[in-house]
């Protein structure tokens, strides 16, 4: 019988040894394969083989199942927000609050003011200013005012002078200058 190395054949060389890899033939020459070892690989691999696309569609099903589960929870939050809302209807104060605020009724002898907010977002105040707590005192007399403004405009024969041009949107507008008098 032939004499068998203690290690090895990587360890065998020295250090000084300029290849630091492992020698590949004489590990694959040390493997030595049996008949038993051969059917026992063949059956792991055909059972790889077998067990891989069960396993698949194992893991596709308790995917879907997890996704059908998570459905059905969202619809259920749907039918009990339904089921809420539908209670909500039952209150007669309810129904009365949401007469008002969505079609605007009001009791008979009640009057019903709608303010239109007509201001883009950008032209509203984003802050309001602080409200102060004295009293100020105008520095105008609004009353005459207003009056000197309503008959000055009442008095007025023509609204815009003949020379004046109004532009409105880029189109320009002239005043009308036949009298129907």
């Amino acid at each position: 019988m032939a004499k068998r190395p203690s290690a090895p054949p990587s360890r065998v060389r020295g250090r000084g040894s300029r290849e630091s890899g492992v020698d590949v033939r004489g590990w694959l020459g040390a493997i030595r394969l049996s008949g038993f070892t051969a059917i026992m690989l063949g059956l792991v691999v055909l059972a790889a083989f077998v067990l891989v696309p069960t396993a698949s569609t194992y893991l596709e099903q308790r995917q879907r199942i997890a996704f059908l589960q998570e459905a059905v929870q969202v619809s259920q939050d749907k039918v009990d927000a339904l089921e809420r809302e539908r209670s909500r209807w039952q209150d007669p104060a309810y129904i009365t609050t949401q007469a008002r605020e969505r079609l605007f009724y009001g009791f008979p002898g009640e009057v019903v003011y709608i303010v239109d907010d007509d201001l883009d977002e950008s032209e509203q105040p984003v802050e309001p200013e602080p409200i102060s707590a004295e009293v100020e005192e105008t520095e105008h007399d609004w009353m005459s005012q207003m009056l000197r403004s309503v008959v000055s405009a009442g008095l007025t024969k023509t609204a815009v002078s003949e020379e004046e041009t109004v532009e409105i949107d880029g189109d320009v507008f002239q005043p009308d200058t036949s009298t129907d008098q």
